[in-house]
């Protein structure tokens, strides 16, 4: 990567589709609200903490994962980790964010659901307001845990649609098939909230066609996997439906091996709707501008490729028209100095 094309990326207008709250909290803020929260952790310093991010499968970092998310505890908690990530939002000109949250990760610890959403949505308003970023809240269901248990948590959501746009699905994907959750996407639906689902990172083709077919998503979360079936993937193409894929996630968990390997630009090329996010950043080693210099880096990506990812990411994302428009003005005014 040039030092030109650096420079350009780093001043790229983004938007992120695929981001978990809780997957942004930084060591240095779990060891801060761990010690507020009087929460023991397995580690005794910052350092311990990265070199325990050395994962060989999702699993590996699932198990660390809902091991930090035990230091949120109280709404300024929610409120200071969606805030940490807003920042980091602006650090790197990402000006619309879709996050994800999994409030079962905390029901399950008896933090109320209104703790979670209410620290959430405050830091959301606040950055709307001072920093310009807007954004929609998406709710995940884990899908290790039963459909019972997600029907269960749509119903504490209720009273809170207004803060949120849509429903997902993350977690486990291995033994989870989309359909295990068909009725609770069924009734998100008609709670009038959008659907999107993890498929195809570590389970098969055949989960996306099931998302698609049976959960009726409006963006496949991952979705790399879709390259193993030329049908699906004339399906993709011919529906612009969306891919929100996480190069430096994919890397990390050994989806691909090497960021050589990825399929991202391959299928950029022929057409299918990719877009690039970072996942959890905090644990797999950067964020927007991280992955997209690591596609840079790895694949070679250009300048126009760089565009067409970022102008993917405008048309998938769950904004007003009105402001698809502001964003793809911005994009596009940044295309014209491009190195």
């Amino acid at each position: 990567m040039t030092p030109a094309l650096e420079a350009w990326l780093r001043k790229m207008p983004k938007v992120e589709l695929h981001l978990h709250l809780e997957g942004s909290l930084e060591p240095e803020l779990m060891f801060k609200l761990a010690q507020k929260n009087a929460i023991d952790l397995p580690f005794n310093n910052v350092e311990q903490v990265k070199q325990a991010y050395q994962f060989s499968q999702l699993q590996d970092f699932l198990d660390i994962y809902y091991q930090g998310a035990n230091v949120l505890v109280t709404e300024q908690d929610f409120f200071d980790l969606t805030w940490a990530y807003l920042l980091q939002c602006k650090a790197q000109n990402v000006r619309h964010v879709e996050p994800f949250f999994d409030p079962q990760t905390h029901l399950a610890r008896g933090i109320n659901f209104a703790t979670v959403i209410n620290g959430i949505h405050a830091a959301l308003l606040q950055g709307q307001q001072e920093l310009g970023i807007s954004s929609e809240l998406i709710m995940c269901f884990l899908r290790h845990l039963s459909e019972q248990d997600a029907m269960a948590t749509l119903a504490l959501a209720e009273p809170y649609l207004d803060k949120i746009i849509g429903v997902g699905l993350d977690s486990s994907e291995m033994g989870h098939p989309p359909e295990k959750f068909s009725r609770v996407f069924a009734k998100a639906r008609q709670l009038g909230l959008l659907t999107v689902a993890h498929a195809g990172e570590e389970g098969p083709a055949s989960y996306i066609h099931t998302c698609l077919d049976d959960l009726q998503v409006s963006r496949v979360d991952h979705g790399v996997r879709a390259s193993e079936d030329p049908d699906l993937m004339e399906r993709l193409i011919t529906s612009r439906m969306p891919l929100t894929v996480c190069p430096l996630s994919n890397t990390k968990l050994k989806v691909f091996s090497d960021m050589s390997q990825h399929n991202i630009l391959q299928m950029l090329e022929q057409g299918v709707c990719v877009t690039v996010n970072s996942d959890d950043p905090a644990y797999f080693g950067g964020y927007m501008n991280e992955n997209f210099f690591a596609l840079a880096n790895g694949l070679e990506m250009t300048a126009d490729h760089a565009m067409m990812l970022a102008a993917n990411a405008i048309e998938a994302c769950f904004a007003s028209g009105k402001r698809k428009s502001q964003l793809l003005l911005g994009l596009l005014k940044h295309g014209a100095a491009m190195p």
